[in-house]
């Protein structure tokens, strides 16, 4: 009944989420948290990140600052394949069928774009269609035809966990202003949070979920304030701070507490006057008027077992049970919003905090935001309120600097400024029961198909050759037969990819016969320069940094004799990045060439199981 835990148990249910990869330049965002983290506990919002400096002379910062809004535009204005931005839409759609028996939600948005550009905002099924559910039969009744509300693009969804993402910007915004220090302890600023070790939880620590708090309380249980206030002062560390990764909405309680002790105001008045009026976010806030509740999606039928309150259709009210106990406001749960306004605010954080002229954040707060703090609990990657290059339910988004969160109604938002993009699908999966759905599916899905929507162009612009990114996908790649005539004889081509960690990979492989394979090492080197990299296991995998790289492997060993070479792909797990391309083979030693894919002749002798021939 918590608000976290339909999502947190999807991601447990899933293969271990992958640790973050190394950025395509400078230091990746692991050794960065672990330097802000040796810096003793003062937080360094400028001089100690990379790129900090003169950050307001970056295109992205200057287009925030010179007032430019976000436009609707095709999908080739905003730089994407419209065709496969198309099929995240249907990926959308296919989930208001049986997924499995029953529907995953009965309506759903989704908005996905690049740079200033919105490219796809599309509504579709019911924000509202059921009256009421009874779960010993588990039938539903549904409103009459005439009384059932369609989505549309401007339906407001209660964000449910998105909300931890506001508070967390707001926390940011104390440190700027220096009344509030990352590393200092809680009770520093609530004196009561004290007892069984909670006077060891420090700021950081709940915003990043290794505080050693259980995962909630039932505050719904207690009728007043006052009560609410004495749960949560009684609640104890179940380990010691900073030694396990358990995420929990008491961390994001506490840090409302703390927020309004120090600002003297509420957690509603804060998210209105910080982030919501300069960024004219007109559809977000806590406790949305009555006046609002037609253009509401509903969410779920409480009543117990599966609810800790017997509420009826919940719909135009906060759906989650303790942060409706808390007034409607609070820290973990409680926000509701609009998939356009939601795209600002992934427009302002991409572009370093701002958004038409008006700045909530500094350049060097949003790198705190997207940096790895929990460099101690890898698969939990971890910034100042974000989550991290998780595939459970980013899909093939998912990279070292993909940032993100989920919400139990069935909300997401996922940013990459890697390639600039962002994507937010929002559903009313809760709606009539949340035991209607299980894990990420959707939001996988669509994830995939945007992320194929950004393309990987070649340098010739042409066509390369595409694993594809199919889940359990494998294939090969096979040159025919050749026989170097000296040990000086090389492979060489141009390779891109970006796979699960641990769970997709290419391979390079020669063979005598056809038949039995065996790893070829080779080097990489990247097409931006740097020192090439060994690969002796003839293997590669996880993130190239989304660029090409010169791929080459000596052939010494088959001087003089035949030999099949092949590029073989493979994923194994239950999630899948956006593949591997492999570009202008080339196979060739000083007197002459074996093999050139640009030969008309050569091509025609490669052999292609399971890839394809691709331009985007």
């Amino acid at each position: 009944m918590e608000e976290h835990t339909g999502d947190e148990e999807a991601r447990r249910g899933g293969p271990a989420a992958p640790g973050a990869g190394t950025p395509a330049s400078g230091m990746s965002r692991r050794r960065l948290g672990a330097r802000l983290l040796a810096l003793g506990g003062v937080l360094v919002l400028h001089a100690a990140l990379p790129g900090a400096a003169g950050a307001s002379g970056n295109p992205a910062e200057r287009r925030a600052l010179q007032g430019l809004r976000l436009r609707y535009g095709s999908a080739r204005q905003a730089g994407l394949v419209e065709k496969h931005l198309e099929a995240a839409a249907d990926e959308a759609r296919r989930f208001l069928g049986p997924s499995p028996e029953h529907p995953y939600y009965a309506g759903a948005v989704v908005l996905a774009g690049r740079g200033r550009t919105i490219a796809l905002h599309r509504a579709m099924g019911e924000a509202v269609r059921y009256a009421d559910y009874d779960g010993r039969t588990d039938r539903v009744r549904e409103f009459p035809a005439a009384q059932r509300i369609p989505m549309t693009e401007d339906t407001v969804f209660d964000l449910a966990s998105l909300t931890k993402l506001f508070t967390s910007l707001l926390a940011v915004q104390q440190m700027e202003r220096g009344h509030l220090e990352l590393e200092a302890p809680v009770d520093r600023y609530l004196p009561e949070f004290t007892g069984g070790g909670k006077e060891l939880i420090t700021v950081r620590q709940l915003l990043t979920h290794t505080s050693g708090l259980r995962s909630w309380a039932p505050f719904y249980q207690q009728s007043t304030r006052e009560g609410q206030l004495r749960m949560l002062w009684a609640v104890r560390p179940q380990e010691a701070p900073g030694t396990v990764y358990r995420y929990s909405d008491l961390n994001l309680i506490a840090l409302q507490l703390l927020l309004e002790r120090i600002t003297g105001h509420t957690l509603d008045l804060l998210l209105q006057d910080e982030i919501t009026a300069p960024l004219g976010m007109h559809r977000t806030r806590y406790n949305p008027p009555l006046s609002w509740r037609r253009i509401t999606a509903a969410t779920e039928v409480q009543r117990p077992p599966w609810s800790g309150l017997d509420r009826g259709l919940v719909w135009g009210e906060v759906h989650d049970e303790n942060a409706y106990a808390l007034g409607g406001v609070a820290g973990h749960a409680g926000v509701f919003g609009t998939a356009w306004d939601l795209a600002v605010l992934a427009r302002t954080l991409l572009d370093g905090g701002a958004y038409a002229g008006k700045r909530i954040l500094r350049p060097s707060s949003v790198e705190l935001l997207f940096t790895d703090f929990n460099t101690a609990f890898p698969g939990d990657d971890h910034g100042l309120g974000f989550e991290l290059y998780q595939h459970w339910y980013m899909g093939a988004m998912a990279t070292p600097h993909s940032a993100g969160h989920t919400g139990f109604t069935g909300t997401s938002l996922v940013l990459d400024p890697s390639t600039d993009s962002f994507l937010i699908l929002l559903g009313n999966s809760v709606h009539p029961v949340r035991t209607w759905r299980a894990g990420s599916a959707p939001r996988v899905a669509v994830g995939n198909r945007f992320a194929r929507a950004v393309p990987v162009r070649t340098k010739h612009g042409g066509p390369a050759w595409y694993s594809g990114m199919e889940t359990g996908g494998s294939g090969t790649l096979t040159l025919p037969p050749l026989t170097p005539a000296t040990a000086a004889a090389r492979l060489r081509c141009a390779v891109w990819w970006d796979t699960v960690p641990g769970e997709g990979a290419l391979h390079l492989e020669a063979s005598a016969d056809g038949e039995t394979w065996e790893p070829l090492p080779f080097t990489t080197l990247r097409s931006t320069g740097g020192s090439p990299e060994q690969w002796p296991q003839g293997s590669v995998g996880g993130w190239s940094g989304r660029i090409w790289h010169r791929l080459e492997a000596p052939l010494t060993a088959w001087a003089g004799r035949p030999v099949h070479l092949r590029f073989r792909h493979t994923a194994t797990g239950r999630y899948v990045g956006r593949g591997v391309y492999v570009d202008v083979v080339r196979v060739a030693e000083p007197a002459r060439l074996l093999f050139a894919e640009d030969r008309p002749a050569d091509a025609s002798r490669l052999e292609a199981t399971g890839w394809t021939r691709a331009t985007d």
